[in-house]
């Protein structure tokens, strides 16, 4: 039962850690074109079609959950949403390797002590082994970022140095760290959509929805908010740069494929929430590392992938190092809450 649900956190991890791939093969079209169909597909059409399949009458246990509990859901949605689109532009501007080790570090260690601090549960953490380690699971979590950013500003260097002080036309070292930095405080309103939408779930599974499947409603809502944010922002980018006419093919690239790779990134991007929700009902009495396990699948895939496509080729072997030591600082830090939340499951109440 275990050993299916590692499968199916590293299936979801392999997901997000590819789904930035066909975006990046888009030709002719601003950023913004090809990020508007990528949401359509993963924020909208995915999740309904998924939700629509597994939960029977999906309209009707909707309709029977208060109202609160949707504007709730939606609304962190739409915070959420911030931190996808931002994730996004972190990528872009620091490309596979340091966006999704960055960005995926900020959103673990925002993620894991955000809630706790909204709670009023922060300072019991000190007087607790558990609550101690995470801690400390968060300062390594640090650590290994400020190693990318080492690597990062190394790498920023090595390309001057051999280009001629022309780097690669995308990176942005600074502004990519901020991005990323934002991404990861304004993703942690993902725990608090989940949060708010429970009472969605138990609808769910009261209307004779498998456990397993319990969570794909609340996935509607979530991330219908999730498009909202992201298409206000790609629309006014679309009039800002005059660039809505890539959707009806008045740019230089091949429309239908662009569709096609945006549409492919987007229903590989929901992919990981889907076997991200299957795995955690597999994961038994191992179910608090279920989010351990998904992060350390997406820095490894998403690095995988970078090595594969040589984004470091051009940079020296030591800057290399430095990036190689800061994701593996980080990956210790996913593996130390994970012991934490372990510690804290068997600990005497």
């Amino acid at each position: 039962m275990v050993a299916l649900g590692v499968l199916l956190h590293a299936i979801g991890g392999f997901a997000a850690g590819t789904f930035y791939l066909p975006i990046r093969k888009i030709r002719g079209w601003s950023w913004e074109s090809g990020w508007l169909v990528n949401g359509v597909s993963s924020w909208i059409l995915a999740p309904a079609v998924v939700a629509t399949l597994t939960v029977p009458h999906l309209t009707d246990v909707l309709r029977s959950v208060p109202g609160a509990t949707l504007g709730w859901t939606y609304f962190f949605g739409v915070l959420w949403g911030v931190g996808g689109l931002t994730f996004g532009l972190s990528c872009r501007y620091l490309g596979l390797a340091l966006g999704y080790a960055l960005a995926l570090g900020f959103c673990a260690f925002f993620g894991t002590i955000v809630p706790p601090i909204y709670d009023g549960r922060f300072g019991g953490l000190l007087g607790t082994a558990s609550g101690q380690v995470l801690l400390a699971a968060l300062g390594v979590c640090l650590a290994g970022i400020a190693l990318c950013g080492r690597a990062g500003v190394a790498k920023e260097r090595d390309l001057a140095a051999t280009r001629g002080s022309v780097a690669e036309p995308e990176f942005r070292f600074l502004k990519g760290v901020m991005v990323a930095l934002f991404a990861g405080v304004m993703s942690s309103c993902m725990s608090f959509a989940f949060r708010a939408g429970a009472p969605i779930a138990e609808r769910a599974v009261a209307a004779g929805v498998p456990v397993l499947w319990q969570n794909t409603p609340v996935l509607v809502v979530v991330l219908l908010g999730g498009f909202t944010t992201n298409a206000a922002w790609c629309v006014i980018l679309n009039i800002k740069n005059r660039s809505a006419g890539d959707y009806l093919g008045r740019g230089e690239g091949p429309v239908a494929w662009n569709y096609f790779l945006a549409t492919v990134a987007g229903v590989t991007w929901y992919l990981q929430f889907m076997f991200y929700g299957m795995g955690t009902t597999k994961m038994g009495a191992y179910d608090f590392s279920s989010w351990t396990l998904h992060m350390a699948f997406i820095i490894v895939f998403s690095n995988l992938w970078a090595l594969r496509l040589g984004e470091w080729t051009e940079a020296s072997p030591r800057t290399r190092g430095l990036l190689i030591a800061g994701i593996g600082v980080v990956l210790a830090s996913t593996v130390m809450v994970g012991l934490s939340n372990g510690m804290a499951a068997v600990a005497p109440r």
